[in-house]
């Protein structure tokens, strides 16, 4: 592996790490998971809390545009998304959000009823998919889920929308969302992207690559905290066509007019559903300012070269022992995330947890590496290999102590 000092002081984004509070002692490698605290977030919460919460209570909503937060901060990430103007709304969670553009997609396309994904697509999408299917009945809505192989022979005239997750949360692989958008456009069927695991780490340009939908969560990669709020994004086109279903009042054209009837807000707003949660949103808000003067480009450059060090590193332990990589290595088809198998996946993890290398588990026997290339540093990368092997070679994963499964895995 290359020296990680030399690499450190030739990363030109070095100083990214300073925006945010990372722990002493810690190699954080769970950004895919949950971000890490923006060192602004704090002191924008206490001003909140103290000023405009505590001081001049519900005159905030117009005072410090409260009302206003799911479009401005929904601009502030469709920068980030290649999204232009009013496209992107920032509100509820990727579950919700997924129910409200699915319905609609169902809608823009009249005569055909299945959602098409693939198998080991993000658990949750497909959920929500079945809960569409059993809530309508199998003749307006059917999920198909097929695997990779097979999703270009499953596209046709039976299908309205094609839901992808463009990274892989197991293995870290990645689409080509390009050309799958236009591969199941060829066939009239329009495609929602989840972008859990890509938003804020990948050049991504939804209105460029003609993407019809797509929703992501804040608390990955944007760094906006746990259970921060989700974004939906809907192309201009496909705008004031339908209404999506969850009518909550926010979504209304004149929510304070208090109508007996819902009338549809124009554009993105009538995604909208209920009150936002301020606090969530204040704290993503200002998480997002962490990319200021930051290309997402030069983003994707750092993220493949911190993976691809680890990759690196742990070479010698790919060939000789129980350890697989199931992350691509053409850094091309993997996102910002690193998938290692190991028969003793949930020790290893929990052993390199102990050791202050922070990292996650993924069922049956996955261990996951995120790496944030706004805050990890190759330092990190060494850190990490060097308490990976160790861990490896002492067998130290088959200690009692990390038998014990909590809630949360």
């Amino acid at each position: 592996m290359r020296d990680p000092a030399v690499l450190d002081a030739q990363d030109a984004l070095g100083y990214l790490r300073q925006r945010f509070q990372l722990p002493d002692n810690t190699v954080y490698l769970d950004g895919n998971s949950l971000g890490v605290l923006p060192a602004a977030v704090p002191a924008r919460l206490e001003r909140l809390l103290r000023e405009e919460w505590g001081r001049d209570l519900i005159s905030s909503w117009n005072r410090h545009d409260w009302i206003g937060m799911p479009i401005s901060v929904g601009e502030k990430i469709a920068a980030l998304v290649g999204a232009g103007p009013g496209q992107v709304l920032c509100c509820d969670s990727i579950s919700l959000n997924l129910f409200k553009l699915l319905t609609t997609a169902l809608q823009l396309r009249p005569g055909r009823s299945v959602i098409l994904s693939q198998r080991d697509n993000f658990p949750t999408d497909l959920y929500l998919a079945e809960g569409i299917s059993d809530l309508l009945g199998d003749a307006r809505c059917t999920l198909r889920s097929v695997p990779l192989e097979q999703l270009a022979g499953a596209m046709n005239s039976e299908v309205a929308v094609l839901m992808l997750t463009q990274v892989n949360f197991r293995d870290g692989s990645l689409h080509d969302m390009q050309a799958l958008t236009r591969a199941a456009h060829a066939q009239g069927i329009l495609v929602l992207w989840d972008l859990a695991h890509s938003a804020g780490v990948l050049p991504i340009q939804l209105d460029a690559w003609e993407v019809d939908m797509a929703v992501g969560c804040g608390y990955k990669f944007l760094n906006g905290g746990p259970g921060a709020p989700a974004f939906v994004y809907l192309a201009e086109r496909h705008q004031n066509q339908v209404s999506q279903p969850l009518s909550g009042w926010l979504g209304h054209a004149q929510p304070f007019a208090f109508e007996p009837g819902y009338r549809p807000a124009p554009g993105i707003r009538r995604y909208l559903a209920g009150t936002p949660g301020i606090l969530g949103m204040a704290a993503l808000d200002t998480a997002l300012d962490c990319f200021e003067g930051v290309s997402m480009a030069a983003l994707r450059a750092k993220s493949l070269a911190l993976s691809s060090c680890f990759i690196e590193g742990i070479e010698e332990d790919l060939t000789a022992g129980e350890l697989c990589l199931l992350t691509p290595r053409d850094g091309a088809r993997r996102g910002s995330h690193v998938a290692l198998s190991h028969p003793h996946a949930w020790g290893v993890s929990q052993a390199l947890i102990e050791a202050g290398v922070i990292v996650d588990f993924r069922e049956p026997d996955v261990v996951r590496f995120g790496f944030a290339p706004l805050y990890n540093s190759f330092a990190d990368v060494a850190c990490a290999v060097d308490r990976l092997r160790h861990i490896l070679a002492s067998a130290l994963y088959r200690d009692a102590r990390f038998r014990q499964r909590p809630q949360v895995t």
